[in-house]
């Protein structure tokens, strides 16, 4: 008896350590982005807010193959509540129609914890283009095929989906030149090496303000605060909308009361005034809820998307 009520206290004494060591730890965000970008900066905000109110958190960036190098890795790490990842409709949804065969299971393999933000698509171009908008963008592509060569983020990523998706329906195409997120696509824009760029105001505005690209439509049924003179896709004829929504979801195990935790601090965050304010200052509009929610939010993103990415009937990338 008495060798056994040892054991039972060892194994308890393990267990505290363990769940000690667990709190120890720092809240992870992958982001599958390079760093740099506009995500990337947002999150690492609420990732200081975080730490600034008791949970000790980091940004860690992992990016290439279209989310799935970051997918993956959040996919195989420990439930514990230690790790999340900024997952979007491409990494959940269309990912599984691009690729042959995937190393996570976009169903099976995650949970959600919250949404976090969303903003609207946008098409940058470089200043010194002949066309100065949209319209202009439309009638050039048309006249001269193939000469624009047009930037993104990664293949399965909205603000690539989204402008070709207004391609097909515009009745034009460019050549698609995608990137392991906004920093090397605008380094690539800022180099001359592409022409256009599908992307976020977050990370495009620091260029847009020194005049070194122009936004040419936003696809919003409104104008952007941070860029008043850049008309919508609505205002030059185009009924074309897609907001750009991120969310942060955490490996499938971890347990429910973890993840209510994890919500109730994000969301914390992204009520505060002073934070709201900041996020807007660079484009992203801070917006949360709860888990169930966010899993309503990605499968409408998710049923909206699929089809048309279906429809191109793409060659698939190898895993």
């Amino acid at each position: 008896m008495k060798r056994r009520n040892l054991l039972l206290g060892a194994l308890v004494a393990a267990s505290i350590s363990g769940a000690a060591l667990a709190q120890q730890q720092p809240l992870k965000i992958v982001v599958p982005f390079a760093a740099g970008g506009g995500t990337d900066s947002f999150l690492r905000m609420l990732a200081d807010e975080l730490t600034k109110r008791g949970t000790r958190t980091i940004v860690e960036n992992k990016p290439g193959g279209s989310a799935v190098i970051a997918a993956d890795y959040v996919a195989k790490s420990k439930p514990d509540g230690t790790t999340v990842v900024m997952s979007f409709v491409g990494m959940m949804g269309t990912n599984t129609l691009l690729f042959d065969k995937l190393p996570y299971d976009p169903v099976k393999d995650f949970t959600a914890v919250s949404s976090v933000a969303y903003q609207p698509t946008i098409i940058v171009g470089r200043a010194s283009l002949p066309y100065k908008n949209l319209k202009e963008m439309v009638e050039y592509a048309k006249a001269n095929p193939g000469k624009i060569n047009r930037g993104s983020p990664g293949a399965a990523i909205l603000s690539n989906l989204a402008p070709l998706a207004f391609e097909k329906q515009a009745g034009f195409s460019t050549n698609h030149v995608p990137f392991n997120g906004d920093t090397p696509a605008i380094q690539a824009m800022l180099s001359d090496s592409i022409d256009i760029y599908g992307t976020s105001i977050t990370s495009s505005l620091p260029h847009i303000k020194s005049g070194k690209f122009r936004v040419l439509g936003v696809m919003d049924t409104k104008r952007l605060p941070q860029v008043p003179d850049a008309p919508t896709f609505k205002e030059m004829g185009y009924d074309f909308q897609a907001p750009l929504r991120y969310y942060l979801s955490a490996p499938a195990a971890t347990p429910k009361p973890i993840i209510e935790k994890l919500n109730k601090s994000i969301n914390e965050v992204l009520v505060d005034p002073a934070f709201v304010e900041r996020a807007r200052a660079i484009g992203m509009e801070p917006a949360g809820g709860t888990a169930a929610e966010m899993e309503k939010l990605l499968t409408g993103e998710i049923a909206r998307w699929m089809p048309f990415v279906k429809s191109l009937n793409l060659p698939k990338a190898g895993q």
